[in-house]
């Protein structure tokens, strides 16, 4: 089993994750650890690092650096980012759609409107910009579907009409420094459903 400690060989790394690497390898380099040639066949390896796989070999080596770890620890729920970018943010799915998924950074405040289009907004896996985001839905025969991890506290405050607001029943992983996600909106024939990944 995983743990933040031993982060996953295969996740992805990013562009800081790999800049940290070089640098570190330019430090040895400069400190004579590492010799022209060694440096550049780790920096290419570096900045062709997909993985934490990747990295970690570069400088396992090396006295002063520590074993690789990425800049955002493996997480299994989601991660408050305070004072985050952006604060607020829109979709629109009209007679189409609108999708958000992955490592994504949560809004304080999201705007989604649903007029005979549907919204997938999967949040499994994303940071928040605060301890409370609200997402506010407009389904006018539309929809939306809200994924969240299983540490998210829902708070459901839609409005249904011809229509409804659903959401999870089993809070058993909530924790008092979880991060809350409430809905509000209305859902004129439409839905909006909540559920954990």
């Amino acid at each position: 089993m995983e743990t933040p400690e031993q982060p996953a060989q295969h996740m992805r790394v990013s562009d800081a994750d790999r800049e940290r690497v070089a640098e570190i390898l330019r430090q040895a380099a400069g400190d004579g650890r590492l010799d022209p040639d060694e440096l550049d066949e780790r920096l290419g390896a570096a900045y062709g690092a997909r993985t934490v796989g990747d990295l970690a070999p570069l400088t396992v080596d090396l006295p002063s650096a520590q074993p690789y770890a990425p800049a955002v620890p493996v997480r299994r729920g989601n991660v408050v980012v305070p004072g985050s970018e952006p604060t607020r943010e829109r979709g629109i799915a009209v007679l189409s759609g609108f999708e958000r998924r992955g490592d994504w950074l949560v809004p304080q405040e999201l705007k989604v409107v649903a007029v005979m289009g549907g919204a997938h907004i999967d949040m499994s896996q994303a940071r928040f910009s605060a301890s409370e985001v609200v997402v506010t839905v407009n389904a006018v025969m539309g929809g939306a579907d809200i994924v969240v991890g299983p540490t998210t506290r829902v708070v459901i405050e839609g409005i249904g009409i011809m229509g409804g607001f659903s959401g999870p029943h089993d809070d058993s992983q909530v924790t008092p420094d979880s991060p809350t996600l409430r809905i509000r909106g209305v859902a004129f024939w439409g839905g909006v459903s909540v559920r954990r990944d």
